[in-house]
């Protein structure tokens, strides 16, 4: 399960607000610390490798929305992803089915992104 995307649109929605606001602080502050720590996102025209995002969609420890908008700006690039949200599941899954269905989208991805190159 990935963070990702815009911490700044998500300060305060996950639980570590203490912790962004003690070593970054406030991003009205430190906005030159902020932009650095979430690099990925901000420099998302660089990144070529294929990602899959996955998570609950009631994870307060990290929120889906970061996920769904490095998939909304890797997809607006054209860069292979996938995004999943699991209803109902927080930040480790419960439901059987859903475990099942994340090991078998986990190793698909594998197969499918990390196989050698045909000779």
């Amino acid at each position: 399960m990935v963070s990702g995307g815009n911490q700044l649109s998500m300060y305060g929605s996950d639980e570590y607000i203490l912790t962004y606001n003690a070593e970054l602080g406030p991003p009205w502050r430190t906005l030159e610390r902020w932009l650095q720590v979430y690099y990925p996102f901000f420099h998302a025209d660089r990144i070529k490798t294929p990602t899959l995002f996955l998570g609950g969609d009631k994870d307060f420890n990290v929120p889906v929305r970061g996920g769904e908008q490095m998939y909304a700006a890797l997809r607006t690039l054209g860069v292979p992803t996938q995004l999943i949200v699991y209803p109902g599941q927080f930040h480790l899954l419960t439901r059987p089915s859903y475990i099942r269905d994340c090991v078998q989208r986990y190793l698909a991805w594998f197969d499918r992104n990390l196989a050698p190159a045909a000779p």
